[in-house]
């Protein structure tokens, strides 16, 4: 005891003096061991949410989604649609798959689906063609591949992965990509395959506001099973998935029919690596749905990563800074997804809604439209 009658407590040598007491019925020195500061220490400290193994972002276009303007029906439909998507790449990451093979098995399921702008139900051009355009990009080793301008290949996500993994090169358009597609023995189809009434309607619609010519139809036109549930978001349709798998890998990919009406060859935001859809395991993984001009401008996707890499930006902080500030003075609209490589998963838009979704190891699944959802 010292003087004054304060109890000293006695410690191994390999531990720092420690002053107080246990109080065990009287006052008494109590020898404190590594083994039980230890003890105490996971006793006593916060618990923390361990980092989920794997997790996914989808999204399927933003725009002009408001309660309004869906029935039960169509609203129904799309989140039916979002969660049949998101269980797809779940599925892929949960049986220990890669983040490049969720990407792309999401976006097949999309693309696939007349819901959504891309592969089967894209928009089409003034010319009455559906011109799809996509790309997707590892993480890992910042590998990339895009296509634009394709229109016979049934899933342009995955000619964009071949053209990443089997070709020298990043992008291929038009005819060349369409030729590569075919000789990758890539699944072909006819014209008609992506054709959606609802996206024809569109097309006439504005094609009779800008006083132009309403083209013949696609040859080889099958059913249209969404006729009556496929909701027009506007311009900005885009189907998109970020994704980290188990290893700690990043990928993103993106996939669009691109703008009702467009001509000349109009290419937008979705196959360009940096602006539309990026992946890096040194910061975070993006892809974006909007007017796609803008997202070029901005390089939207590679400005998020920047800011989380070298200005250490909390992921959603950096996601609503590019799209709130900066896209939004610009006079530009749309949204993005992203992941980070520790399982942080966000989403941010300036428009009235976004078709979205996201998963993670341990988490319940969350499927929103709306702007006032969370």
């Amino acid at each position: 005891m010292q003087s004054g009658g304060t109890p000293e407590l006695a410690v191994d040598d390999t531990v720092p003096k420690l002053r107080g007491c246990f109080w065990m019925g009287e006052h008494r020195s109590v020898r404190i061991t590594p083994l039980l500061l230890v003890l105490l220490a996971t006793t006593l400290s916060p618990v923390v949410d361990a980092a989920p193994k794997w997790a996914i972002v989808i999204h399927g276009g933003a725009g002009v989604i408001e309660r309004k303007e869906l029935t039960a029906e169509q609203e129904a439909a799309y989140r039916a649609a979002l969660t049949r998507a998101i269980g797809a790449g779940s599925d892929v990451l949960g049986k220990g798959g890669t983040a490049l093979d969720a990407v792309e098995a999401t976006i097949v399921l999309m693309e696939d689906d007349p819901l959504f702008n891309a592969g089967r139900g894209a928009v089409f051009t003034a010319e009455g063609r559906n011109e799809l355009d996509a790309s997707i990009m590892d993480g890992r080793t910042l590998s990339a591949g895009a296509v634009a301008g394709v229109t016979r290949t049934r899933h342009p996500i995955s000619l964009a992965r071949r053209v990443m993994e089997k070709s020298p090169h990043v992008m291929l358009v038009g005819a060349g990509a369409d030729t590569y597609s075919r000789e990758q023995g890539l699944e072909q189809v006819a014209p008609g395959w992506f054709y959606t009434e609802h996206r024809w309607e569109s097309l006439e619609k504005t094609l009779k506001e800008k006083g132009l010519p309403i083209p013949a139809k696609p040859a080889g036109i099958t059913s249209d099973p969404a006729k009556d549930v496929v909701h027009d978001e506007g311009k900005r349709g885009t189907v998109g998935v970020v994704a980290l798998d188990a290893n700690g890998n990043l990928a993103a990919g993106t996939s669009t029919g691109g703008m009702t009406a467009k001509r000349w060859g109009r290419v937008g935001d979705s196959p360009i690596i940096g602006a539309g859809t990026y992946a890096a395991n040194s910061s975070c993984a993006v892809s974006g749905t909007g007017t796609g001009e803008y997202f070029i401008r901005l390089t939207v996707a590679r400005e998020i990563c920047a800011l989380v890499e070298y200005q250490h930006m909390s992921l959603q902080a950096a996601a609503d800074e590019v799209i709130h500030e900066r896209l939004t003075a610009l006079g530009g609209d749309g949204g993005i997804i992203a992941i980070t490589p520790d399982g942080t998963m966000a989403w941010s838009f300036n428009s009235v809604g976004m078709y979205r979704a996201r998963a993670a190891d341990g988490q319940a699944v969350q499927v929103a439209i709306y702007k006032d959802e969370r």
